[in-house]
């Protein structure tokens, strides 16, 4: 049975999942949204997977400060077999080197091991094996447009034929391009392995982490690292499909896109811990977007090569994540109308016009480019839309989204200002005022005593908890205090927040969406209820996976994770509600 007990490899090009036992679940080729030939974690048969006889215990964990993955198996004869995982990624020659490669180490720590290593790599969403032709020291595997090469030091007869032997020495395996390397497999592999090391303590050693919870913070930043594609700049919103929300939900979508929501939340993350590469590399992606829209509809995702025809199909030679389908590949959210957008694409970019850090920082040549996306949030910002949580029948005209048209031109007014253009900022912030004025008269409902899902409405969302962090409104407004006392009675369970709790498309969400939480969090603290904020805070921290990983939601009576994994929103949250609730380092040092 599939579970969500695994680490992530991965080098800002390709991403693998890796279980606790060892075992290659899930990796896209040639890219986070390509072909998975390892495909476990929805029920194929692709995998690269280690088996030790005698298996008495295992246990799983990341390098200090690194995106290296350590699994160690102990059998019942006192042998031990530590497998290294990682995907290279280092400085080499002026630029960073991140191939689409991933490369596993066979470290004998004692004893004999009597492993099995198999390869069975899938293609066509599950439909058949991949063909391999056998070299001296290499397996091919080609098909088509999709060719990678394994080369290993371990006997080769034994892994394609899945043969149990004695491991007496270290073994590795480079699975990259179908080409020859430069040097012996364990050379390469310890050499990447080392620089590897290098690289990921030198970027961490870089972050601004807070006083407390600072192993947390570092592993959530990596993560989000690893979901980013920096070819173009696009973060996923997370690496999997089709894991569902809650047990046979059919709430089973594809999250290896770039949703501009998403995509924004991680990006003002990593400045927070001033990790500045992903700003720069996502303002890239995020004007080509502009750009293509012509002050037009945005879509709220795009693929992470800009595509914007994100089909959605059932690949119907899965079963599915534990067995339940069905399936998705594409999403789609891709030609839904979602006014939030608009704000998210302003908000993504807005602190790039401020920050002298930057290499190339943008003028008043990119404010120009932005102009229009704010004329069209002031446009929209009062119709309906399918809301941040993306109602597949269901068009209201959602708070969320209009607070989001607010921001839009909110950030644009102080854009202009920044840049010496006082009409503009004038311009802009009228065109806020108005969006503030709708919204205040609209969304707030005094009989329940909060801002609604939708303007007239009476139900609730804990999306709305996010207008104090953005500004609308100061944590002390009475009227916002008021809709935080509301959600905590309505939509919270013990440490758990659910998104809204009214039936949608696919009936009454029985999980509690872990982002939501962490805006719950940051809200309590923000009106002064500190210390409940901190115990949820290490509440929620207690529901991360053996290394330090969140997955979408979790199911408040069992603690269960469910959705796709990792996701970008939650690991956010572990950052923001770490930098808000800390102690400052003043206070010890």
């Amino acid at each position: 049975m599939s579970t969500l007990d695994m680490g992530i490899v991965g080098n800002g090009t390709i991403a693998g999942l890796v279980s606790a036992e060892g075992h290659y679940q899930w990796l896209c080729l040639p890219r986070f949204d390509g072909e998975p030939v390892f495909n476990q974690l929805l029920g194929g048969s692709g995998t690269f997977s280690v088996w030790i006889d005698g298996l008495k215990s295992r246990s799983q964990s990341y390098d200090a400060n690194t995106a290296i993955l350590r699994t160690r198996l102990e059998a019942e004869d006192g042998a031990i077999l530590e497998i290294v995982d990682f995907a290279p990624r280092f400085e080499n020659r002026g630029r960073v080197f991140r191939p689409v490669s991933i490369v596993r180490r066979f470290h004998v720590v004692s004893g004999t091991p009597r492993v099995r290593i198999t390869l069975t790599p899938q293609t066509d969403w599950g439909a058949r094996q991949l063909p391999s032709v056998r070299g001296v020291n290499h397996i091919r595997f080609t098909d088509g447009e999709l060719a990678f090469r394994v080369t290993t030091d371990a006997p080769v007869s034994y892994v394609l034929s899945g043969t149990s032997f004695l491991l007496e020495h270290d073994v590795s395996f480079i699975l990259g391009a179908d080409e020859s390397l430069t040097d012996t497999v364990d050379v390469i592999t310890l050499d990447w392995e080392e620089r590897t090391r290098k690289y990921w303590s030198k970027w961490s050693r870089n972050l601004a982490v807070p006083f407390e919870w600072q192993e947390a913070t570092i592993r959530a930043a990596i993560t989000l690292k690893l979901c980013v594609f920096e070819e173009t700049g696009g973060i996923v919103a997370a690496l999997t499909t089709s894991v569902p929300e809650h047990e046979g939900s059919e709430r089973n979508w594809d999250y290896r896109f770039c949703w501009i929501r998403d995509a924004y939340f991680t990006v003002s993350a990593l400045n927070r811990l001033s990790a500045m590469g992903t700003l720069e590399h996502y303002m890239r992606w995020v004007r080509n977007i502009v750009a293509q829209s012509r002050g037009g509809h945005i879509q709220p995702v795009y693929g992470i090569g800009l595509e914007a025809d994100l089909t959605e199909e059932i690949a119907t030679n899965l079963p599915g994540y534990r067995g339940m389908g069905p399936v998705r590949r594409g999403n789609q959210a891709a030609e839904h109308v979602q006014h939030d957008v608009y704000g998210q694409v302003v908000l993504g970019v807005a602190q790039s016009f401020f920050d002298h850090r930057l290499l190339s920082p943008p003028g008043i040549a990119e404010f120009r480019q932005l102009e229009p996306v704010g004329e069209r949030a002031f446009a929209v910002h009062d119709t309906p839309d399918a809301g941040i949580w993306e109602f597949r029948t269901i068009a209201n005209v959602h708070t969320s989204s209009a607070i989001m048209c607010w921001a839009a031109c909110d950030r644009l007014s102080k854009i202009a200002a920044h840049l010496g253009l006082p009409d503009r900022a004038t311009y802009w912030s009228e065109r806020a005022a108005i969006i503030h004025q709708t919204i205040v008269e609209k969304a707030w409902n005094p009989d329940i005593g909060a801002f609604t899902a939708a303007f007239g409405g009476s139900e609730l969302d804990a999306s709305v908890l996010l207008m104090a962090e953005i500004g609308f409104l100061p944590a002390g407004d009475a009227r916002y205090i008021a809709t935080v006392d509301a959600i905590d009675k309505t939509l919270r369970e013990g440490n758990h927040v659910y998104r809204y709790k009214t039936e949608d498309d696919f009936g009454r969400p029985k999980t509690a969406f872990t982002a939501c939480t962490f805006w719950h969090i940051d809200a309590l603290f923000r009106v002064g209820r500190a210390d409940e904020a901190r115990e949820m805070f290490e509440s929620v921290l207690a529901s991360r996976n053996h290394v330090g990983l969140l997955s979408e939601d979790v199911d408040p009576a069992t603690g269960d994770l469910w959705g796709n994994f990792p996701q970008t929103y939650c690991m956010v949250g572990i950052i923001n509600s770490a930098a808000l609730l800390s102690k400052p380092w003043t206070s010890v040092i």
